[in-house]
């Protein structure tokens, strides 16, 4: 059995849907059947239930808001985080702790290597990574996977904002000194449960493959999307923003094929396949 937390969102749907697909028990969870922060009805369900993993997808990800809301943030990045890394170590069950890009400084042009200098420049790169640290001290059987620019079919995403936006407007602005990788939950998915039911513990970067700018990606919409709507690349200065934005958010893959995981495809392939997905 592994439960999914945040099955609601863009990874934990996907991540459910995959392990229907294999025939694994599982069971997703929201916030709506349980609340992360109570760490009395966690530890509850978690003993009750006894799985063989948790993957840990939920998270607060509203990265301005929680420069406001640093607490509220915090309630379910680190001390949700905590209560479901106690709950996992007494049913002995592993645990997945999804994780960012954020919690590196977004400076220099090479990719971060999962044992970088962590130096987070906003409060939820901070909350992610102090989640990591929670995980770290009460677990030995634990993933955590940094993760960047996600995308699915389940909830909001820069494509689906990119594509509404490129109906309505005959161009846009997008920042083109941030460079990542886009990451297809779809195709994340598949690496998780690998990991699920593997002892190859530790931290991994996982996205999709090649590196792009918002605007790069943002153009590469309205190209395969056929949308007219031009594409003006503006500097991060330009653009402001509450939380401040990691500039290279560029991750190595090194552990993933150290470890005998498979390389996710080219994000290009991943958007292709994903616009083919919201047009069915």
């Amino acid at each position: 059995m592994i439960l999914v937390t945040g099955v609601n969102g863009q990874l934990g749907y996907d991540v459910v849907k995959e392990l229907n697909r294999r025939n694994i028990e599982c069971l997703g969870i929201d916030r709506e059947e349980l609340d992360i922060a109570d760490g009395n009805a966690i530890r509850k369900y978690i003993s009750e239930l006894k799985p063989e993993c948790v993957i840990h997808c939920a998270a607060y990800t509203a990265v301005d808001r929680a420069e406001d809301e640093e607490e509220v943030c915090a309630k379910v990045n680190v001390y949700g985080t905590e209560n479901i890394a106690k709950a996992c170590k007494e049913a002995d069950s592993k645990m997945i702790y999804i994780s960012t890009d954020y919690v590196f400084d977004g400076k220099g042009d090479t990719p971060f290597e999962v044992d970088g200098k962590i130096e987070p420049h906003s409060v939820y790169g901070k909350t992610k990574y102090e989640g990591e640290l929670k995980v770290k001290e009460i677990l030995d059987r634990y993933f955590i996977i940094r993760i960047s620019w996600v995308f699915g079919i389940n909830g909001n995403n820069f494509i689906k904002t990119m594509l509404r936006l490129g109906k309505e407007k005959e161009s846009l602005n997008v920042v083109c000194d941030q460079i990542g990788s886009p990451t297809y939950t779809f195709d994340l998915a598949p690496l998780l449960c690998d990991m699920a039911i593997s002892e190859k513990y530790g931290v991994y970067h996982a996205t999709n493959e090649g590196f792009c700018s918002w605007a790069e990606f943002a153009a590469e919409i309205m190209k395969k999307a056929d949308l007219g709507c031009n594409i003006n690349p503006i500097p991060t200065s330009e653009y402001p923003a509450k939380a401040e934005r990691p500039l290279n958010s560029r991750l190595s893959k090194k552990s993933i094929t150290d470890n005998g995981f498979n390389l996710l495809p080219s994000w290009e392939d991943a958007l292709e396949r994903y616009l083919k997905e919201i047009n069915k």
